[in-house]
């Protein structure tokens, strides 16, 4: 199927039409949006350097506060309703939409924001489990909701980071900042480069009018699987292995190439080329920033194919279909870049692609990819966007 990306300007008018046929009263409305990530794949969680965008695809939220301390949730994408006691919080068994509202509505409340109970009516549009962060996205626009019925100013930075707590602490993933971020302060036209570490950022253009085309393999992924703690787990053995040869190395954003050429005799295999893809990687993110303040795509899709092959190979994120759908779009005129995005083992690829080429890019890739797997993808021409907004 092949989907492209709009804005509908009638979404926030439905959306509170269906809160005051569900709960009553008006509602404040709040969206926030995907994200794909250019380049700087686990870079994040490891102090590094990425350089994700934020795409319009949103998951909306209405919000009107109760007198009690009880939040009722209901989930159009899923037609289902839970309610719990802010004062009460537990996590529910097993992986569940919900526990990302729940944990988002506890980071709060321990982080010192005493939050009423409310009514929140929730509809998303990013593709789930694809590796857009859908998870993200729920978690700013839900965070954003509840400091605004608490009366306070959000404050762009301290959400996201809340919402990765929530994320860690609560649902069990190991993410990095990078997803929260991005939904955060994305800007429409912009890629954003952050320091992980330090939260510095820059916005860059993306210049010469390429088009954000994202190929969903249709193979879903979960980052709290086993899979992704696993690849944290070895980046820390590395950098504990690693910082017996140098006490000054906290994380291997601290390493650089010619280091590691010194230091990798001491590490067992695996764990060398999980360290090789993550500090290659940070290097890549580095080469590719200058490339976009240059204007120059042809490089920075270079660096999107080294990328996918150093996932692919050192990391071991990538999976068949993934490495399909890069090759099937490397051989498309018009192509500067393709790459998976995501947490891997599944979910997306990106591609940058001139525009008078899209038509071609999307029949070429989706025909081939069904002849060859028998599953048809799903293609979406995106645009940049803005980050969470309260919705007037």
């Amino acid at each position: 199927m092949i989907v492209t990306d709009t804005i509908n300007k009638d979404e926030a008018h439905k959306l509170e039409k269906a809160f005051i046929s569900l709960f009553g009263g008006s509602p404040r409305i709040f969206r926030a949006p995907g994200r794909v990530n250019l380049i700087g794949e686990h870079t994040d969680y490891n102090d590094g350097f990425v350089m994700p965008a934020a795409i319009a695809f949103f998951t909306w939220v209405a919000a009107v506060p109760r007198g009690d301390r009880k939040v009722v949730v209901n989930s159009q994408n899923f037609s289902e309703q839970l309610e719990f006691d802010l004062d009460r919080v537990q996590r529910r068994r097993g992986h569940h939409w919900g526990d990302y509202v729940v944990g988002v509505a506890r980071i709060l409340e321990t982080g010192g924001h005493r939050i009423p109970g409310a009514n929140l009516l929730i509809r998303g549009s990013v593709p789930i489990g694809a590796g857009l962060s859908s998870s993200a996205s729920l978690e700013v626009a839900v965070g954003a909701a509840l400091l605004d019925l608490a009366g306070k100013t959000a404050d762009l930075k301290e959400i996201a980071l809340l919402c990765q707590r929530a994320e860690n602490e609560f649902v069990g993933a190991r993410c990095g900042i990078m997803d929260q971020f991005v939904v955060s302060h994305g800007r429409e036209g912009k890629a954003l480069l952050l320091d992980c570490r330090s939260l510095e950022h820059k916005l860059l253009p993306l210049s010469g009018a390429p088009c954000l085309v994202i190929c969903n393999t249709m193979v879903r992924h979960s980052v709290a699987s086993g899979e992704y703690n696993t690849r944290r787990a070895e980046c820390d053995e590395g950098v504990r292995l690693l910082a017996k040869y140098r006490p000054g190395i906290k994380a291997l954003r601290d390493v650089g190439l010619p280091e590691f050429a010194e230091l990798v005799g001491g590490l067992p295999p695996t764990v060398m080329r999980r360290c090789r893809h993550v500090i290659s990687e940070n290097a890549r993110v580095e080469e590719s920033a200058l490339a976009l303040e240059r204007g120059d795509l042809e490089i920075f899709g270079k660096l999107m194919a080294e990328s996918h092959a150093s996932l692919r190979d050192d990391f071991e994120v990538s999976c068949p279909e993934l490495d399909l759908m890069v090759e099937l779009a490397s051989k498309v005129e018009g192509v500067y870049g393709a790459r998976m995005t995501g947490g891997g083992f599944g979910g997306c690829t990106v591609n940058l692609v001139r525009v008078e080429h899209i038509e071609e890019f999307k029949q070429v890739v989706s025909n081939r990819y069904a002849r060859t797997t028998g599953t048809i993808p799903e293609i979406y021409v995106c645009s940049t966007t803005d980050g969470v907004t309260r919705v007037s």
